[in-house]
């Protein structure tokens, strides 16, 4: 029983990394843009991808919502978007934060960051820093876009243009190396994300998924739904022996026992396969 537990979770995680793959080339699908050094602009990139994936990636199949929505706030017509929001709300109820545990690309990068051997840190004592991502959301997405506009009533998108690190990672350096005219172009600004870029790859290595845990304005929107998501975790309490393994496995430092859908939860599996007891099981609508 033992050796076919373990087999089972072998697959279990070896599928999870398969469809976070097949999600980062769904939506960057381009690929010969890289060569190219310019942009996809076809009508399928006016559609958001669920995940943080750069508008600006030579590859990307579609819009990144958070730059969606803070092209929306920043706008000098609009300030609210049905669109986008709704987008926010259909994906939050069916998955919750299950999007940033399998389908978004920059979790998945930072997966395969923190795989690289060497010492590695606990994040169980950092758990105030959780908050910090939904004051990002705040100040950085919605009210500084907002409030903060030039003199045709434009405001710039402050996160994806002083913060995150997807834009330099799959926009700028790509697309520098590609066209002389960027590469010329490119400034201060540019100095400066990247050191965010090597910080957030740094940090990855060191800690698990740092930037999805304190950073993320996507994630903090997500988790938002967590409790209500059509998807969720159940513990059944028949079968569990308070044994803790599921709890000291979470990378995300949830209780898995006592909050299975924390809304720091990815709904990666961990706790699933580290049971004994077959205890911890995916539901969908109940089921």
């Amino acid at each position: 029983m033992d050796k076919r537990k373990k087999s089972l979770s072998g697959q279990t995680a070896g599928i999870r990394g398969w469809i976070q793959a097949a999600a980062t080339l769904l939506t960057n699908i381009h690929i010969p843009n890289f060569f190219k050094g310019k942009i996809y602009q076809g009508n399928v990139k006016t559609v958001c991808v669920p995940g943080l994936n750069c508008y600006s990636c030579p590859a990307a199949t579609g819009a990144c919502p958070i730059g969606a929505f803070q092209a929306v706030i920043g706008s000098s017509r609009f300030k609210f978007s049905y669109y986008v929001t709704g987008f926010f709300i259909l994906l939050g109820v069916t998955l919750g934060r299950f999007i940033c545990g399998f389908l978004c690309p920059f979790g998945w990068f930072q997966d395969l960051l923190h795989k690289i051997p060497g010492k590695k840190f606990s994040t169980a004592r950092l758990k105030p820093l959780r908050y910090l991502k939904y004051m990002i959301l705040i100040v950085f997405v919605i009210l500084l876009p907002l409030l903060v506009t030039n003199s045709i009533g434009m405001g710039d998108p402050f996160f994806c243009k002083y913060i995150c690190p997807q834009g330099v990672l799959e926009g700028a350096i790509p697309l520098s190396l590609g066209n002389a005219a960027i590469r010329s172009a490119l400034g201060k600004l540019f100095t400066w994300k990247c050191f965010i870029l090597i910080t957030v790859v740094v940090l990855s290595i060191l800690f698990y998924r740092p930037f999805c845990k304190w950073i993320c304005p996507l994630g903090a929107i997500y988790s938002l739904f967590n409790k209500v998501s059509l998807l969720n975790i159940k513990v059944e309490d028949s079968k569990c022996i308070g044994c803790g393994q599921c709890s000291r496995v979470c990378k995300m430092d949830v209780d898995v026992c006592r909050h299975p859908d924390h809304p720091e939860c990815i709904r990666c599996g961990a706790c699933i396969k580290a049971c004994p007891k077959d205890a911890i099981h995916y539901r969908f609508m109940g089921k």
